[in-house]
């Protein structure tokens, strides 16, 4: 019987072969954790007793859900942070620096073929590097820092098939909204989501990061991608080795397959209060919006701010609406300014923050007051996401937020890229 993605990557790590349902004891390429549960996991590696990290060049701290600090007690916290960082030598983005899932690829920490841990529920965005990449519990994850293993129960896959090519105007969130459409948010829980097609071979790295940060987002363990020619490009970019490409048997068995054809994809938008409860745009367009939000791990790369800024050029925000934009990283900050767009944006009127997750985890950010709706390229709508549980959330591209950021209500892109 032939094998998945997954079950592959599995096998490779623990030795010998393995298939979906059965429970390994594997290696661990790379662990990560953030500002939110990095301190739950170095309370658990300390009470493991463990005296040092397995392998510091394996594991990395981030500060990015609350930075900078906003108060003594999250500071307390980044310095607990910092300090352990110190003592064992593992490697900390600070304040600024940007967000966890843009960071570790970016950093050259993921490549072809790894098995990555991350203590934050959307690192299947690395699944894009032909990786299999599992968010985790902290204790599971002091476990790993600890050993450099742990025990894994091999995932059943799914195989998401994208024919066609998308219309102008359609971006790689709409794809990843029509897949969770699709599977819905229960209908991949604990599988591997294999995403492949044509209309993935089109897309940058900055759109399947955006497609395999979604798979999350229909319960998946992970989501992953065959390497091509982009990804080998992206990673020589970054001075990283493709690693051990992974491509999964011909006979291998999948749970399901399902065909997307993005070939008339219109642009769509996930309305409150659930990922899946997904329309096309003409449905909800004219709906009044008091906040727009760009950034995050699903859409704070320079692809995203490219589209936004070509729906905002020349153009300003409409009063009465606050546009907030979070580049993914210090990178793309620096090469959003040398390209122009930051300047567009600002000139726009829109405010420009410090790279970090913002207003998205509603800690620190861009909180919306009760009965306002905001349109964002994040990747949850849950009440409460943004901070305030009155507030309605609407999920799209950051051409359609740009759009709406423009009109005052959400608005259709396509005009802007005919």
């Amino acid at each position: 019987m032939g094998q998945t993605i997954a079950e592959k990557i599995f096998s490779a790590h623990a030795g010998r072969k393995a298939s979906a349902g059965e429970l390994v004891l594997a290696q661990v390429d790379f662990c990560m954790a953030q500002d939110g549960t990095a301190p739950l996991v170095i309370r658990a590696f300390e009470a493991l007793g463990a005296g040092r990290v397995y392998d510091s060049r394996k594991a990395a701290l981030v500060i990015d859900h609350n930075s900078p600090s906003l108060t003594q007690g999250v500071s307390a916290l980044h310095h607990l942070m910092r300090q352990f960082a110190a003592r064992h030598g593992v490697r900390l983005f600070d304040i600024g620096e940007g967000v966890c899932h843009v960071l570790v690829p970016e950093q050259g920490h993921v490549t072809c073929g790894n098995l990555v841990l991350g203590a934050d529920s959307h690192t299947p965005t690395y699944g894009a590097l032909n990786a299999v990449a599992c968010g985790v519990g902290s204790t599971d994850l002091a476990i790993a820092l600890a050993t450099g293993q742990n025990w894994f129960k091999v995932p059943a896959s799914i195989n998401v098939i994208f024919t066609g090519k998308p219309p102008a105007g359609v971006f790689a969130k709409d794809l990843a909204l029509l897949m969770v459409r699709e599977l819905t948010a229960e209908g991949a829980i604990y599988c591997s989501v294999e995403i492949r097609g044509e209309a993935i071979s089109g897309l940058s790295m900055d759109g399947r990061f955006t497609i395999c940060n979604l798979a999350t987002e229909v319960g998946a363990k992970c989501g992953v991608m065959e390497a091509d020619d982009t990804t080998r490009a992206w990673l020589e970019e970054r001075g990283v080795a493709a690693g051990t490409p992974v491509a999964p048997d011909p006979d291998a068995v999948y749970l399901r397959t399902l065909h997307l054809d993005v070939s008339s994809l219109g642009p769509l938008v996930a309305t409150p209060h659930a990922v899946d409860r997904v329309s096309p745009v003409e449905e909800v367009a004219g709906t009044p919006i008091q906040q727009a939000f760009i950034g995050t791990c699903t859409n704070g790369r320079v692809e995203d701010f490219a589209a936004a800024a070509r729906v905002l050029k020349g153009r300003r925000v409409k009063d009465g609406v606050r546009l907030i934009c979070a580049p993914g990283s210090r990178q793309i900050l620096l090469e959003c300014l040398r390209r122009g767009y930051i300047q567009t944006l600002v000139e726009a009127g829109a405010c420009v923050t410090n790279p970090g997750c913002g207003p998205c985890v509603g800690t620190h950010q861009g909180v919306p007051s009760d009965g306002e709706a905001v349109i964002s390229t994040a990747n949850r709508n849950f009440k409460g996401r943004m901070g305030n549980e009155k507030a309605f959330i609407y999920l799209a591209s950051p051409a359609t937020v740009a759009a709406s950021a423009v009109a005052g209500v959400i608005a259709d892109p396509r005009p802007f890229f005919s």
